[in-house]
């Protein structure tokens, strides 16, 4: 399946095959946030005291940041690191360094 990326240059169209190689690793991850939002509603419905609240809030942004590092490094490593033509390899790195700041936001 090919993605769709919008860098300062314009368009870059680009497989990914991390995210289809990864799949079902990257679900795993997905139900396990899942689970983790389900658990922050349940103690938020059942009135639980702020800290057990904090920590359902803390465990489910946990999983979300290493969901988002999974797929970077995939990136990573398919799309930088593995890709020939220089050209190529410097505009997937500005996808990465993009998402990057979106992330650190």
């Amino acid at each position: 399946m090919a993605a769709f990326s919008y860098t300062p240059i314009g368009y870059i169209i680009h497989a990914m095959a991390h995210i289809q190689r990864d799949r079902k690793k990257l679900l795993t991850r997905v139900r396990r946030i899942a689970g983790q939002v389900a658990a922050l509603e349940q103690a938020l419905e059942a009135g639980d005291d702020c800290d057990a609240v904090l920590v359902q809030i803390a465990a489910a942004k946990g999983a979300m940041h290493g969901l988002m590092l999974e797929v970077m490094a995939g990136h990573l490593s398919d799309h930088i690191v593995a890709e020939k033509n220089p050209d190529k390899r410097a505009q997937e790195a500005e996808v990465l360094l993009e998402l990057l700041k979106r992330h650190a936001r």
